[in-house]
């Protein structure tokens, strides 16, 4: 009996010390899923997904160019853009207190485009001609699509002071925007000092008078307005070839200057 009762107590023990190994195996693998799970939740949390706000935003903005596109700008209201993305009006005015303001924004992504895709395409070009057409030809095809709603924008022109005129001071930086890439397309040119202060306004100008005719322009692909550029930058480049040979520079180089200064003057350099 006693012997019975030492061989159970020494099995029992060997059970326990068993069930305490298992039980200890288990704790580590629960640990182990425990710091996976911490180090799948710091992942989410570094992984580049848009903010939530940042997201919003943008659904606000391409709903009311889609209704602009649509619609027409006048007729879209807030609320109507508002109901379209499916937020609160509050949060539209949120994000965007005025169609102005989003305007402004499309403005500004036309920019961001235009620059990108003209940087991209100027790689390893130094030619005037060529680095012109791409920046004029490459801003026609961002538009394409927003004919019909530029030429509802371009009636505030001739209002300094509305929002969106393009002459205005709400439209400043998106101005000096667009005459910068103007300015980085002469870049390595070989172009006067004095021609890459005054070709910049004047480019920028034509291209503006380039959108209006592109506005009204009814041919295939708006074929008429891409070779009326082609024919328009063959003319300048060839002009500024010639004013700039070593030749005739001399005796263009006084005029220029004082081109240059009148233009100063009249705050129509620079950022103007």
């Amino acid at each position: 009996m006693i012997w019975y009762l030492l061989k159970y107590k020494k099995t029992r023990q060997l059970s326990l010390q068993i069930e305490h190994v298992h039980f200890s195996l288990d704790m580590v693998q629960g640990l182990t899923y425990d710091l996976n799970m911490f180090k799948f939740l710091d992942s989410s949390l570094h992984s580049p997904v848009k903010p939530t706000g940042e997201k919003t935003r943008d659904l606000i903005l391409e709903t009311a160019l889609k209704l602009f596109r649509g619609c027409g700008f006048e007729i879209t209201t807030m609320r109507d853009i508002a109901r379209a993305a499916k937020v609160a009006t509050g949060a539209a005015y949120y994000y965007f207190p005025s169609k102005e303001a989003i305007v402004s924004a499309y403005y500004d992504q036309v920019q961001r485009a235009h620059a990108d895709k003209v940087r991209e395409e100027w790689k390893g070009k130094s030619g005037l001609r060529e680095r012109l057409g791409m920046g004029f030809h490459s801003k026609l095809e961002i538009l394409k699509d927003d004919r019909r709603f530029l030429g509802a924008l371009f009636r505030y022109t001739g209002d300094p002071e509305h929002p969106l005129s393009v002459f205005g001071k709400g439209t400043q930086i998106q101005r000096a925007q667009s005459l910068a890439i103007f300015r980085e397309a002469l870049v390595g040119t070989g172009l006067s000092e004095e021609m890459r202060q005054l070709l910049p306004p004047a480019l920028w100008l034509a291209h503006l008078g380039m959108i209006l005719f592109f506005i009204y322009d009814e041919s295939s692909d708006q074929q008429k307005t891409h070779k009326l550029v082609d024919g328009f930058l063959d003319l300048l480049t060839t002009a500024m070839e010639w004013t700039n040979s070593a030749l005739v520079r001399p005796f263009v180089q006084p005029f220029q200057a004082k081109v240059l200064h009148l233009l100063q003057d009249a705050g129509w350099t620079g950022q103007f």
